[in-house]
């Protein structure tokens, strides 16, 4: 039976696809996929969900293995095998506030989608903040006055710079991470190790 992998849709997938090819694996299938949420190739079944899903479908043995971004390792700490980082999907996780701006004596407010990387963040800075929770986009948040700041990733900055939003610190960096159900790599270790040491020949990857 084929490996499955669960790979995160979107940007981690369009870059996944590309280092599939630097392997010289079959991709025509992903690429051409259309609204499919899984698809078959010659060598792999996919599933195609969300990040946090990602993990729960490799946590829940449904996936042998996933493709997610290391904040959601971070946020989530799903009970899986974080193998090893991968060459793409490279970003930082940043606190921003409205460009000009002073923090605020009081307690602050931050918004982000990162409750946990955000509360862990500011309780190692020894501060006491309110975090808000947002799913969409969390630039509107200081804008609109709901929030004096926000947490969240940061890859090229353009989004924040178009919101009138600036970088106060940047504190982890991540890249894509390859993920394992513990108990696949047991089961299946002879199936999985070949496809896993092709994955660590990241030397052949541009």
């Amino acid at each position: 039976m084929k490996p499955i992998i669960a790979l995160t849709k979107g940007r981690l997938e369009k870059q996944f696809i590309k280092f599939l090819q630097s392997l010289n694996y079959e991709v025509e299938p992903i690429i051409n996929k259309g609204r499919k949420l899984r698809v078959e190739t010659d060598t792999f079944q996919f599933i195609f969900a969300k990040g946090p899903d990602v993990t729960t479908y490799v946590e829940h043995g449904i996936a042998d293995l996933g493709i997610v971004g290391g904040d959601i390792i971070a946020e989530f700490q799903p009970d899986v095998f974080n193998l090893f980082p991968l060459p793409f999907g490279h970003c930082r996780m940043a606190v921003a506030t409205e460009d000009g701006k002073v923090w605020p004596n009081q307690k602050k407010k931050i918004a982000s989608k990162y409750t946990g990387i955000t509360k862990e963040y500011f309780r190692n800075k020894g501060e006491s903040v309110d975090i808000i929770k947002l799913e969409g986009s969390v630039e509107l948040a200081p804008i609109l006055g709901l929030a004096d700041g926000i947490v969240d990733i940061v890859e090229t900055g353009t989004t924040l710079k178009e919101n009138g939003l600036v970088v106060q610190e940047e504190f982890f960096s991540f890249s894509a991470r390859c993920i394992a159900n513990r108990s696949s790599l047991k089961i299946k270790r002879d199936v999985l190790t070949p496809i896993i040491e092709s994955f660590q020949k990241q030397e052949e990857y541009v």
